[in-house]
């Protein structure tokens, strides 16, 4: 099977390098301490930034755990339904659903784990929204899988649990995967379709 590779988000915003840096300090710190314990000075200095001007990009910490999550779902999304589009066999279809996940996760851990865990922090519009966007992505998983039951390729007692341990299995490799491991990002994604 044909190996997807995707560019890291992890952090990237053409022509506002001002914002991408923010954001690139944001990611990392969210990542390595948690988005409560990172306060918005300490992104500012990681960002190379003093408060006002990163008040001028960003009006505070959960605009940008927002932004960032935004991206991150909106890139894990694109490349489900890139995945999904492919063909209509369920089987194919969950081969290159999972490898594509794998993909995002691997090639932007911290994106994918801030992503994964502080969805807590979110408030309000942020918060629907974010949901939104994870409960549409879980939607396009539950859809193969059913299509996989419907026509008889797979055989699950229980979709729900189903689609947890798949999501949940592909989201684990932001925790551990490394680039200079024993595999490649291709070889991991050939590992988890298997």
């Amino acid at each position: 099977m044909e190996s997807f590779i995707y560019q890291s988000i992890d952090w990237v915003v053409p022509g506002l390098s001002n914002l991408a840096e923010i954001r690139r300090a944001a990611v990392s710190l969210f990542a390595e301490r948690g988005f409560a314990a990172t306060g918005i000075r300490d992104v500012g200095r990681a960002a190379g930034l003093n408060s006002a001007t990163l008040y001028h990009y960003a009006s505070g910490k959960e605009e940008l755990l927002a932004g960032i999550m935004r991206a991150g779902l909106g890139e894990l999304l694109r490349t489900g339904r890139e995945a999904v589009a492919y063909g209509a066999d369920p089987a194919v279809q969950l081969a290159r659903l999972v490898a594509a996940h794998v993909a995002n996760e691997a090639v932007n851990p911290l994106t994918s784990r801030v992503t994964d865990t502080e969805m807590r922090a979110l408030t309000g519009r942020n918060l629907a929204e974010i949901i939104a966007l994870r409960d549409e992505y879980d939607a396009l998983v539950a859809a193969v899988l059913a299509r996989g039951v419907a026509a008889g390729e797979f055989h699950i007692t229980d979709l729900g649990v189903a689609r947890l341990a798949l999501v949940e299995m592909c989201n684990g490799v932001a925790l551990w995967y490394r680039p200079d491991g024993r595999l490649s990002v291709a070889e991991l994604q050939d590992r988890f379709v298997e």
